[in-house]
């Protein structure tokens, strides 16, 4: 009874979640500035500061540092007054929306990050939907309050109609013209002001809070702010959604913050009311069976592969969601994809590439185990067994070229680096089944990954790549067929080829190849998403 006490103990203090968002909305910086009031942290590395030696402690690949993005989703997790939080930063351009989409599976929870003065972008909608389809909270933080914004009423009329869902301000900005002064805490009916002190976002700010009707804000504010800030609060309270916290759990109300992550305006409001309101981890459906996260039975999938994170040893982990039970170091639980025991002996946890060897974990941990080409994406880990997670989808690529090694008595080590980064999922391989396997065809959701692919191939596998792009912009698998895919009637310009795992699919030029292929096959079926 008192393990069964720890464990659910150990599942009330989880918070798991996402930052998605349009690139350069400044997710990497709040990161950051997340890790530094947890203490993880003790001096925030700006992206931009490119001629120092401090890079974003999210990105750790050499070409994030030297591009100045994310390509790929980190793990960090710290603890904060009295919780455990693991935070999934995710890419945020759109050429590597497919990594965030998976990634987006192990959250419990996403924090959507608005730039103030853009709004709602395209990249923020695509991502929006993906929580969306899966009913977790959103919760939003308009940034970059420092610089001239949107009119916040304006910015809460985005969301309901770009979105399609109610907000909730959990404060409000104090100056939006480039003079942000502070926000008005609407819970606690307190403004708090903040002070710039010349580190530039690198320290934690001390703030000034009392009550919005004592006459030292309407000095310190001046009459302009003061005057206006009473009557958009008397605004909100009259004519604004109501504060409903089961809308929120359900992802129908978004609770919105504003603030500034460069200068950490608003910042730890954010984090401490967050915390509170965004849910611990909660049931996980497999295939066969809904499953508790405070029952005996160990469960979790691989939502993540990534070869090379320590480039000097080679090494392969796969990222493990855990769902239900305790997991403890060199416990024995039923590989979902061989149906075969595996000891999980080298355990480990992250601060980006920083790990540790964890000895137990608990549901909304995420964990690394040393992969030795054994585990896919959507993989389970269950001690009990028979368990299938499908929810993790694969999406359609939209721009394929040919590739093959430069060197061809590197076929080897090209081999292996084609396999490896496919198994991450950060490209998409197609095999025709008449071809050698000298060659491959890539499928990539953006053209950045072609570029993230070549640079790797050499920098890891020492393989340089020959790479001709292709003019098909659309994969569909065969979902259903009459007879054999060889005997379809298709366009000349459309290609039938084999995926990773051996599924037939059809790469077609153009959507009128897609209705011809359709119209002349009676019984075939074509779908978008694996």
């Amino acid at each position: 009874m008192a393990t069964d006490n720890v464990l659910k103990k150990e599942i009330e203090r989880r918070r798991t979640f996402a930052i998605i968002s349009h690139p350069d909305a400044g997710k990497t910086t709040l990161t950051e500035k997340l890790l530094l009031y947890g203490g993880a942290i003790h001096m925030a590395g700006s992206v931009k500061a490119r001629k120092t030696a401090r890079h974003a402690v999210s990105d750790w690949m050499e070409i994030e540092k030297q591009r100045g993005i994310s390509v790929t989703s980190s793990v960090m997790q710290f603890n904060y007054d009295g919780y455990c939080i693991n935070i999934l930063d995710t890419p945020g351009h759109q050429d590597f929306s497919e990594d965030t989409y998976r990634t987006l599976m192990a959250a419990d929870s996403a924090v959507m990050l608005i730039d103030g003065a853009k709004g709602v972008e395209a990249q923020t909608i695509k991502l929006f939907h993906v929580c969306k389809m899966r009913g977790i909270p959103i919760f939003t933080f308009v940034n970059k309050m420092d610089r001239a914004s949107k009119d916040p009423f304006a910015l809460m009329q985005e969301i309901e109609d770009v979105l399609g869902i109610k907000s909730y301000p959990m404060n409000w900005p104090i100056g939006t013209d480039g003079d942000f002064k502070g926000v008005y805490n609407r819970q606690l009916k307190q403004i708090e002001l903040f002070t710039n002190d010349n580190t530039h976002g690198q320290a934690i700010v001390q703030s000034t809070k009392a009550n919005v009707e004592d006459p030292v804000f309407k000095d310190l504010l001046g009459e302009p702010y003061y005057s206006r800030l009473v009557e958009e609060i008397e605004l909100l309270n009259i004519a604004g959604d109501e504060f409903d916290l089961n809308d929120v759990l359900k992802g129908q109300l978004t609770p919105i913050f504003f603030g500034s992550a460069m200068t950490n305006f608003g910042v730890e409001p954010f984090l401490k009311e967050f915390l509170k309101l965004s849910p611990c981890p909660g049931i996980q459906e497999f295939d066969e069976r809904v499953i508790e996260p405070d029952t005996d039975e160990f469960s979790g999938f691989v939502f993540k592969i990534q070869a090379n994170i320590n480039p000097n040893h080679r090494d392969r982990i796969a990222f493990i969601r855990i769902c239900s039970g305790t997991f403890k170091r060199g416990m024995e639980v039923i590989h979902s994809g061989s149906g075969k025991p595996v000891r999980l002996s080298q355990p480990q946890q992250f601060m980006a590439q920083e790990r540790d060897i964890v000895e137990e974990a608990f549901p909304g941990d995420i964990i690394g185990l040393f992969d030795p080409g054994i585990f896919r994406i959507g993989d389970t880990l269950s001690s009990k067994g028979n368990l299938t997670f499908s929810g993790i989808p694969s999406f359609p690529a939209e721009h394929f070229a040919r590739v093959a090694a430069k060197d061809t008595m590197k076929r080897k080590q090209f081999l292996k680096g084609i396999t490896q980064l496919a198994q991450e999922g950060a490209i998409q391989v197609f095999k025709e089944p008449d071809i050698g396997i000298e060659e491959f065809i890539i499928g990539a959701v953006g053209v950045l990954q072609f570029e993230v692919l070549e640079y790797r191939l050499k920098n890891e596998y020492n393989v340089d790549l020959k790479l001709n792009n292709l003019n098909y912009r659309f994969a569909r698998w065969i979902s259903e067929i009459k007879g054999v895919p060889k005997d379809l009637n298709v366009t000349s310009s459309t290609r039938l080829v084999l995926d990773s795992r051996g599924n037939y699919v059809l790469l077609f030029e153009n959507e009128w190849s897609i209705g011809w292929a359709i119209e002349r096959n009676e019984g075939l079926v074509l779908s978008d998403i694996r």
